[in-house]
Parts: C-alpha cells; sequence; structure tokens
C-alpha cells in the first residue's frame, strides 16, 4: 500500500454495541486512491466499509470489536442451521444474486427493517441517501443477495466484492417474518462463495457481549481478527 495513504481519527462518541464504552473510528480521507486491493489489505487489519470510506475501531480502553470470516470450505452446519434450512424449504424459500441493485426496488423493506429494530440507533430515521450509501461505491464491485419467499423479496444482503472474498456490508429483511433471515442471509452468503470460487465470507465484527452481534458466534469454524492474525474457533 502506498506511504502516501492518510488516515483520520474521529473523536470519540457513545457505543452503539456497548452502552459504558465510548467509541473512536480511523478512517481514510477523501481523495484517497482506494481500490478492492487496497481495501483487502486494510481487511487484514480490521478495517470496513461505509459509503466511499474505509474504517475500523480505534478505541482507547476497548478492543472487543472482532473482525469474522468463514471459510466456506470447511463451514459446518450445526443442528439448528439444518433444521432452519429445512423450514424454509418449505415454506418455498429462494436466494437470488443480483449484480446491479436498485435502491427503488429496496426502500420500502429496508425502511420496515430500520424503523422495526433499530429505531433509537444512528440509522433512524431511515432515508434513501443511507441505502444509497450502502449500495454504491465508485471504486469497488458492490452486490446484493435478494431472499425471495412464494416470489416476495423478504430480505436483503449487500455485499463487497474482494479479491479473497465477499464482505457482508448491511443485511436488512422482514422484521417480523416467521423464518429466521438474518441467518439464511449468511448462509445463503457462503454458498455463493463457493459458486464464486472465493474462499472467505466476512460477516463484520463481532462483539460478544453485544446481543445485537452474538449471533455470528454461531458459524462454526470460524476466523477472528485477533493482533492482525486470523485465528481459528471452532
Amino acid at each position: 500500500m502506498s506511504d502516501k495513504f492518510l488516515l483520520g481519527v474521529s473523536q470519540p462518541h457513545h457505543c452503539s454495541y456497548l452502552p459504558e464504552q465510548q467509541e473512536r473510528l480511523l478512517f481514510s480521507l477523501p481523495d484517497q486512491p482506494l481500490s478492492p486491493e487496497i481495501y483487502q489489505w486494510l481487511t487484514e487489519h480490521n478495517f470496513r466499509r461505509s459509503g466511499e470510506q474505509l474504517y475500523r475501531p480505534y478505541c482507547l480502553n476497548c478492543q472487543a470489536c472482532q473482525a469474522v470470516r468463514l471459510d466456506v470450505s470447511t463451514l459446518k452446519l450445526n443442528r439448528s442451521q439444518r433444521r432452519l434450512q429445512q423450514q424454509a424449504t418449505k415454506l418455498n424459500w429462494s436466494w437470488r444474486w443480483q449484480q446491479q441493485p436498485l435502491l427503488c426496488d429496496y426502500f420500502p423493506l429496508y425502511q420496515a427493517y430500520i424503523s422495526a429494530r433499530h429505531s433509537e440507533g444512528v440509522m433512524y430515521p431511515p432515508a434513501p441517501e443511507h441505502l444509497q450509501q450502502l449500495l454504491n461505491c465508485h471504486w469497488l464491485p458492490v452486490s446484493t443477495l435478494e431472499q425471495y419467499v412464494d416470489g416476495e423479496l423478504v430480505g436483503v444482503l449487500v455485499l463487497d466484492h474482494l479479491p479473497e472474498g465477499l464482505s457482508a456490508v448491511y443485511s436488512f429483511y422482514q422484521p417480523e417474518h416467521a423464518l429466521a433471515l438474518g441467518i439464511l442471509a449468511v448462509l445463503a452468503g457462503t454458498e455463493l462463495c463457493r459458486q464464486q470460487q472465493l474462499p472467505y465470507l466476512y460477516l463484520g465484527y463481532l462483539v460478544s457481549d453485544s446481543d445485537k452481534m452474538r449471533y455470528k458466534s454461531q458459524f462454526r469454524p470460524q476466523q477472528r481478527l485477533i493482533q492482525d492474525e486470523w485465528q481459528t474457533f471452532c
């Protein structure tokens, strides 16, 4: 990576995952020469994408955010996940890869999800501009994995395309649906990686003490980035 690559540091602010903590971010400054290759390198140092920028936690007193990735060649479904797949099949669930996602197709679902699940978060009230930042990045291919039940769109997983895998940016879905659509999105994402012959599905950060993030720990084996080294948890 170029030695001229510049990063900024945010002021500390309230952490949305751990209420007792203050969050601080390290982020790429505007007009930096970003690319999928640079993003892949920075992924190995705990960075994620937000809009056109890359960021990572840079907190003074906390190291709880651990990036998680799944090696799709070794992932094993547990009993609950296999049962969920069987239930989904009975309800005529399917998924589709969309390489040219359209905001207008997704906003009603995004709006319903944010309003029901994150009405106290920074993404409320839901706005088209927020979704646009998820779906568009001029220096990176972005696609979506769409979930359907009986032909009705019920879930969307936004995916960044890296040289070594797909990175799950954000998932939203019908908030009161009978199926665990968030789990199904991850399972479908691993299948898409296999189809595209990509080794990893990146799931973003795991915060073990956060109820919102704990579901990621159930996919095993998984690799967690700890002090810039991927460690396997079975």
